[in-house]
């Protein structure tokens, strides 16, 4: 008699926590129940409760959480990177914003995550050819967020948008990975230039509330921008930059920034 290898099912801790969670939520606010039921508990993955997500955020009369739902799902299978990331990012979440306290909230609460991940399924449609898909993504996810990112900026893993009004990444930015950036954040061009015209941020950056970074520079890894600069000039890695327009004032002030979050310049300079 031939015997049959028991089926192994892969462990997910991120997704495990994530309705762990959703199950002491309603546990505690029964009246969350049916939020939380359909978009955590009712998914068999995080994949697929971030296509739910993306989908209901984004519906409107001009097309359906149904047709949005299915974009999105092809988007998760055909692309494992996209998964990563948006796990990378409830990592970086977590571990970086003082208001989270549960891996569920950027999924379900924090509109800077949500906007992060629909702009990765609009970069996917971008990349195979389906630009005016990826551009009604971008159209929506401004409408609902108040995030403008264009499908084809390069946008790396454990990204972190804390507040997310008012963000603006151009075409052709490119943000690394571990970078954290607050609200009103711009990432520009300077002009009518064409061609790569937009800021290149490295790895480990922090971007403060209101800076603008402008034109195709680089901010160098580990770095940060003070809120309310203007940055005008490629920034070296591991040095602290503010003013209008910002200089170096300073060092980092500690290896990651962008983990550490500390935006004081008193004892940097």
């Amino acid at each position: 008699m031939q015997h049959q290898s028991p089926q192994i099912t892969e462990i997910d801790p991120v997704w495990q926590r994530i309705s762990d969670e959703a199950r002491d939520a309603i546990a505690e606010e029964p009246l969350l129940g049916g939020l939380l039921h359909g978009t955590i508990l009712h998914h068999r993955s995080l994949e697929r409760a971030l296509s739910f997500r993306i989908s209901e955020k984004l519906a409107s009369a001009e097309m359906s959480s149904q047709i949005l739902r299915e974009i999105s799902d092809e988007a998760y299978r055909a692309d494992p990177e996209l998964g990563a990331a948006a796990r990378a990012d409830i990592m970086a979440v977590f571990e970086r914003d003082p208001a989270c306290h549960r891996f569920l909230q950027p999924l379900v609460y924090f509109k800077g995550f949500q906007a992060i991940q629909a702009y990765r399924v609009g970069h996917w449609l971008w990349q195979n050819g389906r630009k005016d898909l990826s551009y009604f993504f971008q159209m929506r996810v401004s409408e609902m967020f108040g995030i403008d990112i264009h499908p084809a900026a390069k946008i790396g893993r454990g990204i972190m948008i804390d507040h997310a009004h008012s963000i603006v990444i151009g075409e052709t930015a490119v943000v690394g990975d571990n970078v954290s950036m607050l609200h009103s954040v711009t990432l520009g061009g300077t002009g009518k230039e064409d061609d790569d015209r937009h800021p290149k941020i490295e790895n480990g950056v922090l971007i403060g509330a209101g800076a603008k970074v402008l034109g195709n520079i680089t901010v160098g890894h580990c770095s940060r921008v003070a809120a309310g600069s203007v940055v005008l000039e490629p920034v070296p890695p591991m040095k602290t930059v503010a003013g209008v327009p910002a200089k170096i004032v300073g060092e980092a002030g500690c290896s990651q920034p962008a983990l550490s979050m500390d935006q004081l310049l008193s004892g940097k300079v």
